[in-house]
């Protein structure tokens, strides 16, 4: 099954492979053992970014599709920018410059003639939304990129990202957030918004970091992101009280059912309206093939509505009506 990524007429599965970890963690062997297992299960979508695995993550991916005989056509990739390779690591800018040189870059690592969703990372306070507007523009007339997008913006500035497009000739393709159990901040108006504005979105940590699979609820395995002097302080937000009620009415819910928690929070994610493909990043062949194993399940009505309830966000005043 496809979804089509909102105003456009790219089809991306609903679950696409993140690579956080590519070429740092993730060992060019694993990663293709990931890849292939993705293909096998039907995903076609990859996401990743010049800063990811140490800058090393881009490259990465355009090996793995090369060494695997990935078909061009046959996978959707999505990257950001602007990035500009410094002494320490990286620095963001999302200026002209920037922007067209950091596509210049991914093209290259990528070993590819074009990207299908360029990203706007995140918004810069130095540059206006019409500079950036301007290099995407170009981009999109030269062929570098087919489809834009924006991420982790506010739903205020996606409006206006949104709105600038058209008077460039374009249009906002997708916007990248995080959206998971543990995270449900993007319902309050940015969801909304998108759905009205039939604008795709790609929901990010989908299993909240890794936590929702339960395997930090007694210790922190040394393998994992939680035991990562790179990682740890990205997990651990998600490891507090406030959340281990939610991820114990997960496991709960997959003990029921005798599926996993993974397989539980997926199918919560992909169910909820105006959610076009959710990121994973396994880190393993065999962590890929149970996030596989359990992509076309649904979980039951009651199940989705207890989770809800127990996850739900605080909503108040200007959201709801009255005071």
């Amino acid at each position: 099954m496809r979804h089509r990524l909102g105003n456009t007429g790219l089809k991306v599965s609903p679950v696409g492979i993140g690579t956080l970890t590519w070429g740092r963690d993730t060992t060019v062997t694993e990663a293709e053992n990931i890849w292939n297992t993705a293909v096998e299960a039907g995903i076609n979508l990859i996401d990743t970014s010049p800063t990811y695995g140490e800058g090393n993550a881009e490259s990465t991916v355009g090996t793995v599709l090369e060494a695997t005989g990935t078909a061009r056509d046959d996978v959707v990739i999505v990257t950001k920018g602007g990035y500009i390779p410094s002494e320490t690591r990286f620095r963001y800018s999302a200026s002209k410059s920037a922007i067209l040189s950091s596509i210049d870059r991914s093209l290259e690592a990528l070993k590819t003639d074009y990207i299908d969703v360029y990203l706007i990372a995140r918004p810069d306070s130095e540059t206006p939304f019409e500079e950036s507007l301007e290099a995407l523009s170009m981009a999109l007339r030269s062929g570098a990129i087919r489809h834009i997008g924006v991420s982790n913006f506010s739903a205020w500035d996606t409006a206006k990202v949104h709105f600038l497009a058209k008077e460039f000739g374009t249009k906002l393709a997708t916007v990248s957030a995080e959206y998971s159990l543990l995270q449900r901040g993007v319902e309050r108006e940015l969801l909304p918004g998108l759905r009205k504005e039939n604008i795709g979105f790609v929901a990010w940590s989908a299993l909240a970091r890794g936590v929702l699979t339960g395997k930090y609820r007694h210790t922190t395995p040394p393998d994992s992101r939680a035991a990562s002097p790179i990682l740890s302080g990205f997990v651990q937000p998600y490891l507090s009280n406030e959340y281990s009620a939610i991820t114990e009415a997960v496991l709960a819910a997959a003990s029921g059912l005798d599926v996993s928690a993974t397989t539980v929070a997926l199918a919560w994610l992909t169910s909820q309206p105006g959610v076009t493909t959710a990121l994973v990043g396994p880190r393993s062949e065999l962590q890929a093939k149970q996030i596989a194993g359990g992509m076309q399940f649904a979980l039951p009505q009651p199940i989705i509505d207890a989770l809800n309830e127990v996850s739900a966000l605080r909503r108040n005043y200007p959201e709801t009506e009255g005071i």
